[in-house]
């Protein structure tokens, strides 16, 4: 069996158990004509909705990732480019999905089939500053999101609709029901750093959770 077509039988499953606001009333497809599936595409983390390729542990000097995930599809959505995370930070992603980002879309009669991933895995420091603390990119608890397609082709980038665009609105919403299911949430509003992307990370503070 070919990895489309287990994927195609893989997302069949998510589509059938999918639900959330709206849910009933929206045709899942997803165009895979152009989608990059690897030949060894699985289920990863120990869930049947997030569809990635198992990694060799990461060690970079102090950076790295145990049993890292190369994460393509989570609850049927691609994530183009994909992804490469710990397994903490793909299941969170996927609650995020579920339960905001595609019920968010729904509410306004759109489904999301493709997440554009600014940045995952990266050993680096904080903003990429010199001399800043390593970011949770480092470690695969971070992903940012640029933007997402609906299924009619319309294409979301934050920094374009996160202030006046047609879809801030539920731009905003989607990305306030993300703080708690994330440790940390920084977006155009929090500096100068983020006016193109949303960051998600699963750090974990004593005060909670960091959203700005």
């Amino acid at each position: 069996m070919t990895a489309r077509a287990l994927l195609l039988i893989l997302l069949s499953f998510v589509v059938l158990a999918s639900c959330g606001r709206g849910s009933q009333n929206q045709s899942r497809q997803v165009d895979l004509s152009s989608a990059e599936i690897p030949d060894d595409l699985t289920s990863v983390c120990g869930d049947p909705a997030i569809l990635g390729i198992e990694l060799d542990d990461i060690r970079e000097g102090s950076c790295g990732i145990d049993d890292p995930v190369r994460v393509y599809f989570v609850s049927g959505v691609e994530l183009r480019q994909s992804a490469v995370l710990n397994c903490e930070t793909a299941k969170a992603f996927k609650s995020w999905v579920d339960t905001s980002a595609q019920p968010g879309a729904a509410d306004v009669n759109r489904q999301i089939v493709r997440f554009r991933v600014a940045s995952h895995y990266a050993c680096r420091t904080r903003n990429s500053q010199p001399g800043a603390r390593l970011s949770e990119h480092s470690k695969g608890n971070a992903i940012d999101i640029g933007g997402f397609t609906f299924a009619n082709g319309e294409v979301v980038n934050v920094e374009d609709e996160w202030r006046s665009g047609e879809y801030s609105s539920m731009l905003r919403s989607i990305y306030g029901e993300a703080c708690g299911i994330f440790g940390t949430t920084l977006g155009p509003d929090a500096d100068a750093h983020h006016q193109d992307h949303m960051h998600f990370d699963v750090a974990n503070y004593r005060s909670g959770a960091y959203c700005r």
